[in-house]
C-alpha cells in the first residue's frame, strides 16, 4: 500500500460535507511514517545481532550469546543499557546543534526505504511514496545530508578529536559522492528513467551483468559513504578515540549507533533495485522473497569486506576517490552512453536481450582491463633499498692505538 492509496482510503471514510483533506493527508502520512520507522528499526536491530555474530565467526569468536536464544535479545539489552546511561554534554558545546546532529544522521537512512519498490512487477503500488519518478535523485540528495550531520556533530562537540573526525568525514563523503553519482548515471542512461520502478522493469538482463564496472564503483563509493572498513577514517578509533561522536553518550550515542547499522541495509536495498533486478525472479517464489535474498547476499559481501580489509590511510582514501574511481566512473558513463546509442532501436527505444548479452561481454572485458590499468597506475611502487654508504668518520680512530 502506497501513500496515495492510503490517503484515498482514509478520505473516503471521512464526512464528505466537511473539507477534511488535510486530516486525511496527515493521518496517511503519520501512519506510513509509523510503519516505515518500526519496520526499519526492527530490521536494524536484528541486523546488529547478525553482523556481530558473523564477524565473531570470521574472527573465531562467539559473539553475542547471553541474552536470549543465540543472543537474539542482545540489541534490546544494548538499547536498555544506553537509555539508562548519563547523557553528558560538554560545557562548551553548541547545545542546539549537539542535540540535532544524531537526528540528522538517522533520518536519511529512514527516508531511503520510503522510495524502495517492494511490490510485484508492474508495480501497481510502487513504493511507500508511490511511483516516484525521481527516485535516484531523491536517494542521492537525501544521503548527501550525512556529510552535514557528521560536520555538525564534530563542530558542536567543541572537541579537537571530534573536529578532526568531522573534517575527514566531510572530505571523504563529498569526494565519494561524485563517482557514485556518475556510476548511477550509467543506470539512468540504460534504463532511460530516474524512477526506481522503471529501472527494475527495464532489467531484462540485470545491470550487474551489463554494467560490472558501474556496480564495482557504486559498491566502493557506498562503502565509503557508510564510513565502514576500509574507509572508516571518520571514527578511526586508534587515532581519534571515537571520531566525530567522541563526546556523545546515552540515547544520542544510540542514535548514532542505529544510523551506522541502518546504512548497510539501505545500501543493500538500493543495490538490489539498481543492479540486481529488485523483485525480479522465477516463479513460484514471490518477488519479495527474491528481493530479500538478493539484499542478503549484498549484506554478506559488505560484512566480508569489513571483516577482512584493513583501514586505509587518509591520503590513500582521498587519492583513490579522485585518481581511481572518478576516471573509472567517467569511462563507465561514456561507455554505456555509446553502447546505448549504438544498440538501441530508434523506433522502440529498447535494446534486445541478445544485444544486452553482447554489451555484457564487452563491458566485462573492459572492466578487467580498466581495473588492471588502474592498479598499475595507482599501485604502490616497489622501492629499491639504497646501498649503505660507509661514513667517513667510521674509521677515524682506527689507527690511533
Amino acid at each position: 500500500m502506497d501513500f496515495l492509496t492510503l490517503y484515498e482510503f482514509i478520505l473516503d471514510r471521512l464526512p464528505e460535507s466537511l473539507d477534511l483533506e488535510w486530516l486525511a493527508f496527515g493521518i496517511a502520512a503519520a501512519t506510513l511514517a509509523f510503519l516505515v520507522f518500526n519496520a526499519v528499526i526492527s530490521a536494524t536491530a536484528l541486523y546488529t545481532w547478525f553482523e556481530r555474530r558473523v564477524l565473531a565467526r570470521i574472527q573465531s569468536r562467539l559473539g553475542p550469546n547471553r541474552w536470549g536464544p543465540f543472543g537474539l535479545l542482545q540489541p534490546l539489552a544494548d538499547v536498555l543499557k544506553l537509555m539508562v546511561k548519563e547523557d553528558t554534554i560538554p560545557d562548551d558545546a553548541d547545545r542546539p546543534l549537539f542535540h540535532l546532529a544524531p537526528i540528522i544522521l538517522l533520518v536519511p537512512g529512514l527516508m531511503v526505504f520510503a522510495v524502495i519498490p517492494f511490490g510485484e512487477i508492474p508495480f501497481e503500488d510502487g513504493s511507500f511514496l508511490g511511483r516516484l519518478n525521481i527516485g535516484i535523485l531523491f536517494i542521492i540528495g537525501i544521503t548527501g545530508i550525512n556529510a552535514l550531520g557528521v560536520f555538525i556533530a564534530g563542530w558542536a562537540s567543541r572537541n579537537k578529536y571530534a573536529m578532526f573526525g568531522a573534517m575527514r568525514g566531510v572530505a571523504m563523503l563529498v569526494s565519494y559522492e561524485v563517482p557514485m553519482a556518475l556510476a548511477l548515471t550509467g543506470v539512468v542512461i540504460m534504463s532511460g528513467s530516474l524512477a526506481l520502478t522503471d529501472i527494475v522493469i527495464g532489467q531484462n538482463v540485470i545491470y550487474l551483468v551489463t554494467q560490472p564496472l558501474g556496480f564495482l564503483i557504486f559498491m566502493t563509493a557506498a562503502s565509503a559513504e557508510m564510513s565502514r572498513t576500509p574507509f572508516d577514517m571518520v571514527e578511526a578509533e586508534s587515532e581519534l578515540g571515537s571520531g566525530f561522536n567522541t563526546e556523545y553518550s546515552g540515547i544520542k550515542f544510540a542514535l548514532f549507533f542505529l544510523g551506522e547499522f541502518m546504512a548497510p541495509l539501505a545500501v543493500a536495498t538500493v543495490t538490489t533495485v539498481l543492479y540486481l533486478g529488485g523483485t525480479r525472479g522465477f516463479d513460484p517464489i514471490p518477488g519479495q522473497i527474491w528481493f530479500v535474498l538478493k539484499a542478503f547476499m549484498v549484506i554478506l559481501g559488505l560484512l566480508w569486506i569489513r571483516a577482512t580489509w584493513p583501514r586505509l590511510r587518509v591520503d590513500q582514501i582521498m587519492g583513490f576517490a579522485w585518481k581511481g574511481l572518478f576516471p573509472l566512473a567517467l569511462f563507465n558513463m561514456f561507455l554505456v552512453a555509446i553502447e546505448v546509442l549504438v544498440f538501441q532501436d530508434p523506433d522502440t527505444g529498447a535494446i534486445t536481450n541478445g544485444d544486452l548479452w553482447l554489451i555484457a561481454g564487452i563491458n566485462w572485458v573492459l572492466t578487467v582491463v580498466a581495473v588492471v590499468v588502474m592498479a598499475q597506475v595507482l599501485g604502490q611502487k616497489r622501492l629499491k633499498r639504497p646501498v649503505p654508504v660507509p661514513s667517513p668518520l667510521a674509521n677515524m680512530n682506527a689507527g690511533s692505538d
